[in-house]
């Protein structure tokens, strides 16, 4: 029987949210190939529950650390596997095995972090360019979540386009019960959730909302997420542009997030980069109109559910979330087609879709 390795050590975080329910939907297929999961400790115990029929081994090599370039190596040789699945770039540059792997997207490449010392970072980051090239040219198969991250990889690293294959994401129900925060209790707000980095252009969207509270003086606008460095440097400058009305939440539940999505004006997301805007579609499915940036992948995956404004102005940006928290009529069809959108995408056939590359690959069938 084929052997398969998932690299699941991003198990948890943001970006593991997609290896997780991968590996969920694969188990589900139960497809003939065994399947060996890598995972940190303390999610070994969740990804047994996920995949009860998949062998799941510890793996405590971090990324980004010469462990992963040495020992990490040595444990994917010990395996012996068939395939390598990453579902990140960071992997053992020396592994010569058959590799398929996930590639997000290239803000990375393109974005420096404002928070990390600036000639560290810039090494890094051109050795993370290299490793981008080097990866996308010797897997076997690439995945994006989106068509336009797939002609983005393919123009980037000079390859082929038919490597590569489109996999989208899905959005799941909270089913956690809502959890009001109340901070926002009895107000209307608009929101942004996420991590405040530059791509995420947050600055830009405080402008706006400055512009906003001239028309609507009671509206606030809920930033939610883990305050970090960059969360601080966001407070900063609200403070230096003395513009009221901008709440910070820190980590929120998931029985909160429901709320907020559930309860907000509208959802703002003024991103210049994705590879694929989750957190949009996870705020139609419970109800929220959208206000998005028309950069990279979004319109892509957004389609017409949407309302949509040019990320490098305020003024646009701040005209369009006007219009949607305004005009009743425009909300009530945002919410209608957000909610239709939403059924476009899952993860099963996600899983379907990967599951076929396994097969392509290894020139056999799962089934």
């Amino acid at each position: 029987m084929k052997k398969i390795v998932i690299d699941a050590r991003e198990s948890g975080t943001t970006t593991g949210r997609y290896v997780d329910k991968l590996v969920e939907y694969l188990h589900a297929l139960k497809p003939t190939y065994s399947f060996v999961i890598l995972a940190k400790r303390h999610r070994m115990e969740l990804l047994t529950n996920l995949a009860p029929d998949f062998e799941i081994i510890a793996c405590d090599h971090k990324e980004f650390t010469f462990d992963e370039q040495l020992g990490f190596y040595w444990q994917l040789r010990d395996l012996k596997p068939d395939v390598v699945h990453f579902p990140i770039v960071q992997q053992p540059v020396l592994y010569r095995g058959t590799v398929v792997t996930t590639m997000n997207d290239l803000t990375s490449v393109r974005y420096r972090n404002p928070n990390k010392q600036w000639l560290v970072f810039t090494i890094k980051r051109w050795v993370y360019t290299w490793l981008n090239k080097r990866v996308a040219r010797k897997s076997a198969a690439l995945l994006t979540y989106s068509q336009f991250v797939k002609d983005d990889v393919a123009r980037f690293a000079s390859i082929d386009p038919a490597k590569i294959t489109v996999t989208p994401l899905a959005a799941d129900a909270i089913t956690d019960k809502p959890e009001p925060l109340p901070q926002l209790e009895n107000k209307r707000f608009i929101m942004y959730v996420g991590r405040p980095m530059p791509h995420k252009n947050l600055e830009r969207l405080i402008k706006a909302f400055g512009l906003l509270r001239a028309q609507h003086p009671d509206l606030v606008l809920a930033l939610a997420g883990k305050k970090d460095a960059n969360y601080q440097r966001i407070e900063a400058l609200v403070r230096e542009q003395a513009i009221k009305g901008v709440a910070f939440t820190d980590f929120v539940s998931e029985g909160q997030l429901r709320w907020l999505y559930e309860h907000c004006a509208a959802y703002v997301f003024p991103s210049l980069s994705e590879g694929f805007g989750l957190p949009g579609l996870e705020a139609m499915l419970h109800g929220a109109p959208v206000v998005s940036s028309n950069a990279s992948c979004l319109p892509e995956v957004y389609g017409d559910a949407a309302h949509y404004f040019d990320p490098l102005s305020v003024q646009a940006m701040a005209d369009a979330i006007n219009e949607v928290i305004t005009d009743k009529d425009l909300r009530g069809q945002l919410i209608a087609k957000g909610r239709q959108q939403v059924q476009r995408y899952s993860w099963r056939r996600t899983a379907q879709q990967t599951l076929a590359i396994y097969d392509t690959v290894l020139g056999t069938e799962s089934k």
